[in-house]
């Protein structure tokens, strides 16, 4: 798998605080392209987070961050964005941006997706 979409915005925040994390196509646009987040977590299965299709109307969520997770894209931008708000420690997670060239419909398992990102940390602290 190419690496065309690269993930920014991790980090160490407290529990009950924001992040937003960015996802930017590299060297192509995302146009036309599903794209969603998932996360791993030490010594766990790769999770779905969020998926957006290409236009941005149709969204889906995983039922651990339905409520505080926002997914949106900026296909003017290139960009892919996920607002998570009211962070938990079990939020805690490697998460990663990945693109779906395939499908017109959001998928919500790892072999939907055919590029991912090298992933970014986000530490949520008790």
């Amino acid at each position: 798998q190419g690496q065309l979409v690269q993930e920014s915005g991790g980090g160490l925040v407290q529990a009950g605080g924001s992040l937003r994390l960015s996802c930017l196509a590299s060297g192509h646009t995302f146009n036309s392209y599903v794209l969603a987040w998932f996360r791993q977590a030490p010594g766990k299965e790769y999770e779905f987070v969020a998926g957006i299709n290409w236009s941005g109307g149709s969204t889906y969520y995983g039922d651990s961050v339905k409520g505080r997770f926002t997914i949106s894209r900026d296909n003017a931008k290139g960009t892919m964005y996920l607002q998570m708000n009211s962070l938990k420690p079990e939020d805690t997670a490697i998460y990663f941006c990945a693109e779906d060239r395939r499908h017109s419909w959001v998928g919500t398992t790892r072999e939907d997706y055919e590029y991912w990102g090298q992933g970014t940390q986000v530490t949520v602290s008790s």
